[in-house]
């Protein structure tokens, strides 16, 4: 087995090389291999998918073992860690048989569906021994962490508010029908949230006390919930309002001109305008296409060895423009990572460390194996996280405040 030194420690102890499978060869698989393939401390071994052709490719680029069922991928001897992307009202089934089989799991966004999923995917992992992480949130990425390092350094005072806003195009973007359906894990709170609550728990300490939401389905030619508003009162009074509006017009990237601009905004406008027309539109094709595999898998994160303007920057776009409100500043995303406002003017931070979110998460599995330790998005803080984002679809239903039962204090 090869050795690798401890990628980010800066150790000098060698420590074996992280065996990693993936279970769902979709899109957000074309971004994490291409993570993986940076990533010296790790081999991309095995693959599980229900598509052939996606298989047939996979084994082409990479040589690896190839799978048609997830059940068989966990049984896989040489498979130390699995990165769970299948459909989100598999992932409770996925993570609890990887667990079973003693592999440790990084589990896409959205973490499960409901709150008993959640948990009973936290009890496998601490059944089975195994570590469970929950990736692809922003929160992961340097920008945000130097962000929460400025807040517990105490430079600026206590935290006194947080305000997240991100303006996308979301549900125009290609879809499988499926993507857009709340009861199967789909919509914008579901698959955006996790990223901005992730941001707010994090800036805010962790211990949100209760929530106050709304959602939105604006659209009736493109069912599903596109918008959501919420505000949060952590337990020390703190207060947080979060906002997503997925229907594209307005958009976030008029907030951060220096991090690009979207993909899909000019081809989510001609869907919306097709889709309001009443013209015949399926574009589920288009995105088989950029799936794993597909004629255009680099739609979404560009061609190979193409960076992602994101990564320049060490944030994520859809997750919106951040600040902070301390007693003594505010603090927002720049240019150079920060931007700080206080008594003696405004003055700009370069931000230092993993920049790529995906590469972020990769790390933050193999230090969690290799030191036996908890990682810091581990199965609890990603339920936490869950139960804010329910409960501000909750509140919208019932049109009330939502008490929080399990939360979990950020990390310093």
């Amino acid at each position: 087995m090869t050795l690798q030194p401890s990628p980010s420690s800066g150790k000098t102890a060698v420590r074996p090389k992280l065996r990693v499978a993936i279970a769902g060869l979709g899109m957000g698989a074309v971004q994490i291999i291409r993570s993986m393939e940076q990533a010296p401390f790790l081999e991309v071994v095995a693959a599980a998918d229900v598509r052939p052709q996606a298989l047939e490719v996979f084994r082409q680029r990479y040589g690896g073992r190839t799978y048609e069922s997830v059940d068989a991928l966990c049984q896989d001897p040489n498979v130390d860690a699995i990165w769970i992307a299948s459909p989100n009202s598999l992932h409770r089934e996925h993570t609890i048989t990887a667990a079973r089989n003693g592999k440790h799991v990084v589990i896409e966004k959205p973490m499960a569906v409901t709150l008993p999923e959640a948990e009973a995917m936290v009890e496998a992992a601490d059944r089975y021994g195994t570590k469970l992480l929950c990736g692809h949130t922003a929160s992961l990425m340097a920008g945000f962490r130097a962000m929460r390092g400025v807040i517990t350094s105490g430079e600026l005072g206590e935290v006194r508010a947080v305000n997240v806003w991100a303006y996308t195009e979301y549900m125009f973007r290609p879809r499988m029908p499926q993507e857009l359906v709340t009861e199967l894990g789909g919509g914008a709170p579901y698959v955006m949230g996790p990223h901005q609550f992730d941001i707010v728990r994090l800036m805010g300490g962790g211990m949100v006390r209760s929530v106050r939401g709304m959602t939105g389905n604006w659209m009736p030619f493109r069912d599903g919930l596109g918008y959501y508003a919420a505000y949060l009162e952590f337990e020390n009074g703190l207060p947080a309002t979060v906002i997503h509006n997925g229907y594209g017009y307005f958009s976030t990237f008029e907030f951060v001109p220096w991090a690009g601009s979207s993909r899909f905004l000019k081809d989510g406008q001609q869907l919306r305008r097709d889709l309001r027309a009443g013209r015949p539109v399926d574009d589920a094709p288009s995105k088989e296409e950029m799936r794993f595999g597909g004629r255009n898998e680099g739609a979404m994160y560009g061609a190979p060895g193409e960076a992602e303007a994101s990564h320049a920057t060490g944030y994520q776009m859809d997750a919106g423009i951040v600040i902070v409100h301390c007693e003594k500043g505010d603090i927002r995303q720049g240019p150079e990572g920060l931007i700080v406002y206080d008594d003696d003017g405004v003055r700009h931070i370069a931000v230092e460390g993993i920049r790529d979110e995906r590469m972020a998460e990769l790390h933050e599995l193999y230090d969690a194996i290799a030191e036996d330790r908890r990682p810091h998005h581990d199965g609890r803080w990603g339920l936490a996280t869950l139960e804010v984002l329910l409960g501000v679809m909750q509140s919208g239903t019932e049109r009330r405040e939502i008490m929080m039962h399990r939360q979990c204090p950020a990390w310093e």
